[in-house]
């Protein structure tokens, strides 16, 4: 049985969900296209990150466009090629690319569109890289960094890190965290992921005494008094992930580690328990990852417990 449980959110159409954006040109197209980031955000659940993306993507496209007769294949093909040659990343273009073949799809659905224009727009392929991945000694020297400080921010900072390499969570998921949603008693978080999708996650003892240390002695002197998050920042808000990113490079250069973000932590979560011995399916659901693939690209085997399931395993070793 899998130690981590997942929640479905009490509703996908979250009244006021809906990502708002810069003002955008007038025209049957721009107004079609507050229209679908309104149908991404409440009816798809995507996540308002990817709305705003998308919306920043679209835009200038579909304000430079009088009518729907000018959404061609054509037109999609001749944006994208502009953009290649300006020098936009593989990713970007990727993420322009779904973005167009998704407007398309909708507006066709919607009757906009007798066809779905965008349907066989390729999609770049982008190259994978591995962020860069500690050794348990590194880990602990990263996480411990802040161990010994008992000022409300370096309190906050140890507990912020030791529950990153606890859980292996998002930055953003970090962010979002509630008080509520910690049991201390229970060792365990309710995180909210991608897609809006929420799921249990067990911690340790040690990210339990310094999560309770931060609440105890820090968190007090920084949250305002309506503030529910969990972490925050000097001015008594919730933190961003900004801030997280630097609490993370600081701990990272004091322990020897220059470079580490806080993606890098959570991947080194993933493949110390992989070489652990966990399950992959485990910390898939751990990761909050819909596929094993994913799990699969994200996480890698140890170049030793790849050599020691060899020697169990082939006849000839």
């Amino acid at each position: 049985m899998s130690w981590v449980r997942h929640h479905s959110p009490t509703s996908h159409l979250r009244k006021g969900r809906a990502v708002k954006g810069p003002t955008t040109p007038t025209g049957p197209l721009p107004e079609a296209l507050e229209d679908f980031c309104e149908h991404l955000s409440l009816v798809e659940n995507r996540s308002d990150a990817t709305v705003r993306a998308y919306r920043s993507d679209l835009s200038p496209l579909l304000g430079s466009m009088s009518g729907w007769g000018d959404f061609t294949q054509a037109a999609l093909r001749t944006w994208l090629a502009d953009a290649h040659r300006s020098g936009l990343a593989r990713a970007t273009m990727a993420r322009r690319t779904a973005a167009a073949r998704s407007f398309s799809s909708w507006a066709a659905r919607q009757g906009y569109l007798d066809t779905d224009v965008a349907a066989r727009l390729a999609t770049p392929k982008t190259a994978r890289h591995l962020p860069r991945v500690l050794n348990v000694d590194e880990a602990v020297g990263v996480v411990e960094a802040a161990d010994a400080a008992s000022e409300p921010e370096q309190l906050r900072d140890a507990a912020m890190l030791e529950f990153l390499y606890a859980t292996g969570v998002r930055i953003s998921e970090l962010c979002g965290l509630n008080v509520a949603d910690v049991d201390l008693a229970a060792r365990t978080a309710r995180v909210t992921g991608k897609g809006n999708k929420q799921r249990i996650l067990p911690f340790g003892s040690t990210a339990v005494k310094a999560v309770s240390a931060w609440l105890d002695q820090g968190r007090g002197h920084l949250a305002t008094c309506a503030e529910k998050a969990l972490f925050v920042g000097v001015r008594g808000g919730r933190i961003n992930p900004r801030q997280v990113r630097r609490i993370v490079h600081a701990a990272a250069a004091a322990a020897g580690a220059e470079g580490l973000t806080p993606h890098g932590i959570r991947h080194s979560t993933a493949t110390h328990l992989l070489d652990g011995g966990a399950d992959i399916r485990e910390v898939q659901e751990l990761l909050g990852h819909s596929s094993l693939q994913t799990t699969q690209i994200y996480t890698h085997v140890s170049t030793a417990r790849l050599g020691e399931a060899f020697r169990q395993a082939h006849p000839r070793a």
